[in-house]
This record gives C-alpha cells, structure tokens and sequence, in this order.
C-alpha cells in the first residue's frame, strides 16, 4: 500500500538521504565506453537537466549529485 511522503520521511530525524542508482551490465550512462568506443558524453548535461526537473517536481533540494563514469 502506498504512503504519503509526509509518512515516511521525518525531516527532523534525517534531513539528509543519500540516493544512488547505478547501471547494469557494462551499460554506460556517461562517458566513454572502452569496450565499444561509443561517447555517451552528451548525456551527462541531461542527466544534471532532469534532477533538476524532478527536484522541483517533487518539492525537494538536491544538495550534490555526480554523474560519473
């Protein structure tokens, strides 16, 4: 069953979350894949472009993020 978002984070015991999402199977999300030599560089200005879409979608800060290798 789903939660309000009110119900599940308590600001006042945990204000910070730490968020990691990785990939899967060699893909590469960023950067340049040695295996094939495709550049996935151009990703990296969209990846910064949609947490900044989502952080205010859902009402939140996004203190650092990294998209990395």
């Amino acid at each position: 069953m789903t939660r309000p978002r009110s119900a599940q984070v308590s600001l006042a015991d945990t204000p910070w979350y730490h968020c990691v999402s990785r990939c899967v199977r060699r893909a590469y999300l960023c950067g340049v894949d040695t295996v094939s030599g495709k550049d996935f560089e151009h990703r990296r200005g969209w990846i910064a472009d949609k947490i900044k879409e989502l952080a205010a979608l859902f009402a939140i800060d996004v203190a650092a993020y990294a998209a990395i290798r």
